[in-house]
């Protein structure tokens, strides 16, 4: 179940010439992938495209019509592989996943990729994961693109340029039998706005054709002496088709006045914020003219240097909008500039800081700072105010709370680190670490478990130093997603056949959750188009634990300690696996809102549970929020001027869990917790019974509230 379906979006992609669409991103990229032809798509999800995944997924109707071949593929590496189909057959194929970790996860492919060439045309579409809303290490896929030689198109955040950059991918790839890597940023993904279309294709030649006519060609076989000759293609033949076809098709562009004494090189996917900083300082026009020469590189890689020789030419400076570092752009460049002896000045880095996201006050500061230097007199008097101090800016730290990533409401991982942390004040504090996933937010308060995560799916393996025995054994935590992903062979395949004996604890939330809740192999939910329902547990046995532990209902947070405490302190040396499974509860309330709400809608009989806290029982000492740190357990403060202290309190927006109650009772806390089941459309006994329990409640109270002494003054 994804976070979003796109059902109804997806009847768009069968719009055709002379119409126009309108959408996000991710759909005009679908779209662009069907008018193109192409043979095969996959990927694996992971933002900022995990919703260009469910895209293709909710259109695999419209996919099978034409004839394309659809694979969610088990991993960023798997998905990388399944470009091999374009290196002998003339076949264009797309695949999609995360920036620099899907990279990482997929570089032995894309790099055997690269090396043997393609025949068919071949993108990669990478989601860019860098800035401040990102959820991984801040890397650029550039580094990646430089090393194997993959082209890099960084198109302009607009659905028209992405829609182009799709096309003249596959054409540029065929063009230098090159496979090309076609970078989106979030806000690429998400963009609104509308482009002419052009008739859907099929592919000339399909996947399914292929098979009966199959090819072979040694000389595409990385293996030696092929390989040095790869090499040899590659700057002989390939990077020079491919300067020739970006020079010959305009797919860099230059904008604004063909002179002035200087002028911006800029990344596409940076020409919005260039634009809107330019605007600021009067030097562009809400149409975007600007008046200052602009050379936008959609492709940033490979620099065409006569291109850039020619925008250079006549001018004194140039500024490099470059995001992120090391500034492989900007280097490149100027090491063009130095060859060609060229007097121009070129700037970027130290204007514009050497790391993080180019925000709006950052663009406009660097190209502010660039033209005062560079051109003062085309900026307009106040701009260049000599000694000019800064805006103040208001120091929100002091006003807005710090908001670190956490749990969700009625999250079942919840319960599985109170668990955790119950047994480490039995059995002391223990070597633990994480995984990639909704779960390592338990390394931040109030749990405190774990501190480290080396990729997805190695969390297991991660803990290996640590496993040459000890005072303690060593625990690791790993999802579902990560468990399919990679962890079954590199981090459970690796303890086994190292005969481990620590602990792996496998949070099985029957989903990839923390990409979107996508299905995996263990999901419970039936898929049409995919096979699920594999256990876990079975996997585990099948590669040879013998320890293996099934917890279906992680809420039950006694059964959890003592599992937990049993696998710490048992005997058995071995590898000992913990599987703990519970439905996400994000995608269980997707799933039961709607139909809850159409039953009441509908006046049948709906009972939903809701959890409270006795003002009287609680002692507020709050342990139960440090067990528990749900975000609708909450503080309240009293009226009773004897009570100083606030006590713990749960708001509206409790989803029914029970996990507050448990805590209470497996840490043996205050039992101030209660459960109150509402009822929807009751019927008419249960009218009638809660009429009666209300008028005896009433009466108790009134007689309880008759033998209260009075201190009131006497007449």
């Amino acid at each position: 179940m994804a976070e979003r379906s796109f059902k109804r979006e997806v009847q768009d992609l069968r719009l055709g010439a002379g119409e126009t669409f309108t959408g996000e991103g991710i759909l005009a990229i679908t779209k662009a992938l069907l008018e193109s032809g192409v043979g095969y798509v996959g990927g694996y999800q992971g933002a900022p495209i995990s919703h260009l995944m469910d895209v293709l997924a909710d259109a695999q109707d419209l996919l099978g019509e034409l004839g394309v071949r659809y694979e969610a593929n088990a991993s960023e590496a798997a998905a990388a592989a399944m470009l091999a189909a374009s290196v002998h057959y003339p076949i264009r194929g797309a695949v999609t996943f995360k920036g620099a970790v899907g990279v990482n996860v997929a570089s032995d492919a894309l790099a055997n990729l690269a090396s043997s060439g393609v025949t068919g045309g071949a993108l990669v579409i990478v989601g860019e994961d860098y800035g401040e809303g990102s959820s991984i290490m801040q890397e650029r896929s550039h580094a990646f693109a430089m090393k194997s030689q993959f082209w890099l198109l960084d198109p302009r955040p607009n659905l028209p340029s992405i829609v182009q950059a799709v096309k003249q991918g596959f054409e540029l790839s065929e063009a230098s039998n090159t496979p090309v890597m076609l970078m989106v940023r979030i806000r690429s993904c998400h963009v609104t706005g509308q482009f002419e279309c052009a008739d859907n294709l099929r592919p000339p030649l399909s996947v399914r054709d292929a098979l009966s006519e199959p090819r072979r060609d040694f000389a595409r076989v990385v293996l030696p002496p092929m390989s040095y000759q790869h090499e040899r293609d590659k700057v002989e033949n390939r990077w020079p088709a491919a300067e020739r076809f970006i020079t010959e098709q305009g797919l860099n562009e230059v904008f604004g006045p063909e002179t002035a004494p200087v002028g911006l090189v800029v990344q596409g996917g940076m020409y919005n914020g260039v634009i809107r900083a330019l605007q600021r300082l009067g030097l562009a026009d809400i149409e975007g003219r600007s008046a200052i020469p602009l050379y936008v590189l959609n492709v940033t890689y490979p620099l065409v240097k006569d291109e850039f020789l020619a925008f250079a030419r006549g001018k004194d400076a140039l500024l490099v909008v470059e995001e992120g570092q090391p500034e492989f752009i900007e280097q490149g460049l100027a090491a063009m500039l130095h060859r060609a002896r060229s007097p121009v000045t070129l700037q970027g880095k130290g204007l514009f800081p050497m790391a993080g996201e180019y925000t709006g006050q950052i663009m406009l500061e660097g190209i502010a700072g660039f033209l005062k230097d560079a051109a003062p007199q085309l900026l307009p008097g106040q701009v260049i105010a000599p000694n000019a101090p800064p805006p103040e800016m208001p120091d929100l730290s002091q006003t807005v709370p710090i908001r670190p990533p956490g749990f969700c409401t009625g999250c079942p991982e919840r319960p599985i680190f109170a668990a955790m942390k119950l047994v480490e004040q039995e059995l002391g504090k223990h070597q633990i670490t994480g995984d990639i996933g909704c779960h390592l937010f338990a390394a931040l308060p109030p749990f405190e478990i774990g501190g480290s995560t080396m990729g997805y799916g190695l969390g297991p393996a991660s803990n290996a130093a640590f496993d040459g025995g000890g005072a303690r054994r060593a625990v690791s935590f790993i999802g579902d997603g990560g468990f399919w992903h990679n962890g079954l062979s590199s981090s459970i395949g690796n303890m086994v056949f190292n005969r481990s004996d620590s602990v792996a604890i496998v949070v099985d939330n029957y989903y990839s959750a923390a990409t979107g809740g996508q299905d995996v192999l263990s999901s419970r939910a039936k898929n049409p188009s995919k096979a699920t329902g594999n256990p876990i547990s079975r996997a585990l046995e099948g590669v040879g634990v013998k320890w293996v532990r099934q917890i279906d209902r992680t809420y039950d947070v006694g059964h959890m300690r003592d599992t937990i405490r049993e696998a710490l302190t048992t005997d058995y040396d071995g590898p000992k696996l913990i599987v703990a499974s519970s439905e996400c509860m994000l995608n269980r309330q997707r799933r039961e809102k709607p139909l809850r709400a159409q039953a009441i809608r509908e006046g049948r009989r709906v009972e939903a549970p809701r959890f409270g806290v006795d003002e009287d029982i609680c002692t507020g000492d709050h342990a139960c929020i440090r067990l528990s740190g749900c975000p609708s357990l909450s503080l309240k403060v009293l009226d009773d001027p004897l009570r100083d202290d606030p006590v713990a309190s749960i708001d509206q927006t409790c989803v029914g869990c029970g996990n507050c109650g448990e805590v209470a009772d497996a840490a043996v806390l205050c039992p101030s917790f209660y459960r109150a089941d509402l009822v929807h459309n009751p019927g008419r006994w249960e009218r009638l019974l809660a009429g009666w329990r209300s008028r005896i409640i009433t009466w108790l109270q009134d007689r309880r509230a008759r033998r209260q002494l009075d201190f009131g003054e006497a007449s």
